[in-house]
């Protein structure tokens, strides 16, 4: 049992206040709490204050604190509760402060997992260009529970995944390298997969893609051809011809291409040798 024998605003903050407890056969007891817990528990000098009355203050306080710092940490942007509650517990919040905080912050709208969801799954379709099985596996690192992500992803039909993977397709395409058509829609399919698009959306989008002109497709041998040749120049004609077959055919073009191509070098230095 003790006595409230003061209440003085703290220097860094007006809205907490030292609250200075003498207790019967103890040493006087000082300790902080927000200007709401004074309220809500009526704190005045000379009030007398039991043990038990003492801790409900105490976590009244603790729970206050982790509140607003949960509001700080959400006036970023939106966050999942997983990802409140993990925050909390890093500042030192035991779970019972979590869980009551939780409450509050549910009850105010501060946290709704569903909408969260929602808003996520329109930013990173529309902002990062994301397919829904990345989505919907960042979702459950945040803790999501899986029925807020199934509503969210039923918003992301097939038909817009397929013109959001189409729009990197032909973004590709307008960063062509010197590579096989081949070659070119299995680096797309790769890159399509690793953003999280089924393959059902993949095989619908290659399928309408197009193929290369043969003269892109002539040009880019001419390039990956000259690269091989490097490397193979010094082996004797059967030999090579057989590597560079291997390497290019490995690359994605077709043995017509790339015969021809050989039969256009090998006259090229047929004609150096007889002039």
């Amino acid at each position: 049992m003790g006595t409230i024998a003061d209440i003085v605003a703290t220097e860094q903050n007006a809205e907490r206040f030292w609250i200075v407890v003498h207790r019967d056969g103890a040493p006087s007891l000082r300790l902080t709490v927000d200007q709401d817990v004074l309220l809500q528990f009526r704190l005045k000098k000379g009030l007398e204050i039991s043990d038990d009355l003492l801790q409900h203050i105490v976590y009244a306080d603790e729970v206050k604190k982790a509140y607003q710092q949960a509001l700080y940490f959400l006036a970023h942007r939106m966050r999942s509760e997983h990802e409140v509650a993990a925050h909390l517990r890093k500042k030192g919040a035991p779970d019972s402060v979590i869980d009551e905080v939780l409450k509050k912050l549910r009850a105010e709208r501060y946290v709704d997992d569903g909408a969260f969801a929602a808003a996520y799954v329109r930013t990173q379709k529309k902002t990062a260009a994301k397919g829904p099985r990345l989505i919907r596996a960042e979702l459950e690192r945040l803790g999501v529970p899986a029925r807020a992500i199934e509503q969210s992803l039923a918003a992301y039909p097939f038909n817009e995944q397929a013109a959001i993977a189409r729009s990197l397709y032909e973004k590709a395409k307008k960063q062509r390298r010197p590579e096989s058509f081949r070659a070119f829609q299995e680096r797309v399919k790769q890159h399509l997969f690793r953003k999280g698009f089924p393959n059902s959306v993949i095989a619908a989008v290659l399928a309408d893609g197009g193929a290369h002109t043969e003269q892109e497709e002539r040009e880019a041998l001419s390039v990956q051809a000259e690269k091989a040749h490097r490397r193979y120049a010094h082996h004797p004609r059967p030999l090579y011809e057989q590597k560079m077959r291997q390497a290019l055919y490995r690359k994605g073009f077709s043995l017509d291409l790339i015969d021809e191509w050989l039969r256009g070098q090998g006259n090229g230095e047929n004609q150096k040798g007889g002039s």
